[in-house]
This record gives C-alpha cells, structure tokens and sequence, in this order.
C-alpha cells in the first residue's frame, strides 16, 4: 500500500484517537513507581496502515512486531476498527450522502498462503489456500460490509448473510435494487430478493458481460480498492476477528478518501487540502 498522504492520514488518526482510553504513560502497579515508557498510539497507528509488509518487517527501534501484535489485539478487544468504520459511514452518508437506493454484491477470491479460519482451496488457484470475500457496496461504491469464508464457497449462499449487514445501517429507501453478477442468476436468489422486498438486477448466464455490465463495476472497482492493500490481497492473518479488523481500517480509508474527494468542491475547512486530492 503506497504511502498515504498528510491530508488522509491526519482526519483519520485524530477520530482514531477519540476512540482510544486514556492510557498512564508508565504503568501504575509497578512496584517501584516507573518503567518503560508505553509505546505511543499513534506509532502503532501508522504502522498498521502499512498494509503491505509484515510486523516484523514495520517493526523497528521505535516499535516491535510484539507491541504492534498486542496493541492491534486490543483494539480489537474494544471494539474500535468497528467503531472507526460506522463513524466513517455515518460522516460520509451526513456530507455526502450514501446511494443505498442501489447496491452491489459481489465475491472476490485472495490468497491465503497461511490458512486459518476463514480460508480454504482456491479453485483459481491450483488448490493452494484461498480467502473468499462477498462484498457489498453503494451505487457509489462505498464498502458496507463483507462476509468472509474459505474461497471453495460459491458466492450465492453468501448473499444472505452480505444482505444481513444492510441492517446495521438503519433507516433504507423504501426500494432497492441489488445488482449481481450471473454466478447469482438462480431462481433461488430472485425468491431471497424477493423475501425481503429488495428488487434484484441480475446478469444472465451465457450473455456476455459487456452487453449486461449494469452497475455491478462499483463493486468490482471497490474489489480492486481492497486489494491494494496488500494485506489484504495477500493474507497471512489466520484469525476471522484479526482479518475483519484489517478489512475496517481499509475499507475506513476507501470511504474518507472518497469522502474527502467529493466534499472538495462543495464543502471548506481548515484542513482542507490545497489542489484536489
């Protein structure tokens, strides 16, 4: 993942930031009143939105793959990537508005090369350990959410537990079109749409894609986002909470930055960058 620039990286650790407790900088029991001082929030931060290398790789004087592994697990345990991603969500959807009135689902196959729970054999991939993701976005392509399971997993059972996560986002249009791909075009999928009062745009088998492409590519576009992140493109991570942790902070970068580049023209504020981002 390239570096982010000052104008992404700032908005995104100041919200960080709130979310974190407050922190002694030595820690209070020791029993002779002092000790190492704790590693900064902050240094942990930016080495985490280092998607592209390992821990011990990022790790240095500053910081070990140790404290990044620890700190990473405790913020998970606090719940703050999930946080971080809702207050992205609900910024972007109050400044720019979300396009939930047309959605997108789609599955996207990654490697696994260390297993863990969520992988399993990649049939594009010789067998060798895969990640499926079933993602869904807007008609924008904003990432709402994503389930994850072994890439052997055909993306239509996916679709309901993907439509499950339209429920976190509280008030919907009243209509709403799901645009899929035809590895989706089965009688059972329209009656699952159907079920739900959601209006189903589908791709049909043995029709070429350019002829019924639709607005399926926002999702697709969102796919290729994602998989910039190398970490995420390539996945050593073998626990579900780790990897969907990961997938918050970057699917958190996606909406800002879009955030950010729509709300140039239209909106001002103090750190607002000088040429268009």
């Amino acid at each position: 993942m390239p570096v982010l620039p000052s104008w992404l990286t700032e908005p995104l650790w100041d919200q960080f930031a709130a979310l974190l407790p407050v922190r002694p900088e030595y820690h209070p029991d020791h029993p002779l009143g002092c000790h190492r001082r704790r590693i900064s929030d902050r240094v942990v931060f930016d080495k985490a939105l280092r998607f592209g290398c390992s821990y011990e790789a990022i790790a240095d004087t500053t910081c070990s793959a140790t404290t990044i592994r620890s700190r990473r697990n405790e913020w998970i345990r606090l719940g703050v990537f999930a946080e971080f991603k809702r207050i992205a969500l609900e910024s972007y959807d109050r400044i720019v508005g979300l396009v939930l009135d047309r959605i997108a689902v789609d599955g996207a196959i990654t490697k696994a090369p260390g297993g863990g729970e969520a992988a399993g054999r990649s049939p594009v991939d010789r067998g060798k350990q895969g990640l499926k993701r079933s993602g869904m976005t807007d008609g924008y392509g904003i990432p709402l959410g994503r389930v994850l399971t072994g890439a052997n997993r055909h993306d239509s059972p996916l679709l309901a537990p993907t439509l499950d996560l339209l429920d976190d986002l509280g008030p919907l249009p009243d209509d709403i079109t799901v645009h899929l791909d035809a590895g989706y075009d089965s009688d059972k999928t329209r009656a699952l749409l159907a079920e739900r009062g959601l209006h189903g745009k589908i791709a049909h088998k043995g029709e070429k894609a350019p002829i019924q492409a639709g607005q399926r590519w926002h999702v697709e576009r969102t796919h290729a986002w994602q998989n910039a992140f190398q970490r995420l493109a390539r996945c050593y991570e073998r626990r579900t909470t780790v990897i969907n942790a990961f997938f918050d902070l970057a699917d958190t970068v996606i909406t800002v930055r879009s955030m950010i580049r729509q709300a140039w023209t239209t909106h001002r504020w103090d750190e607002r960058p000088h040429r268009h981002p």
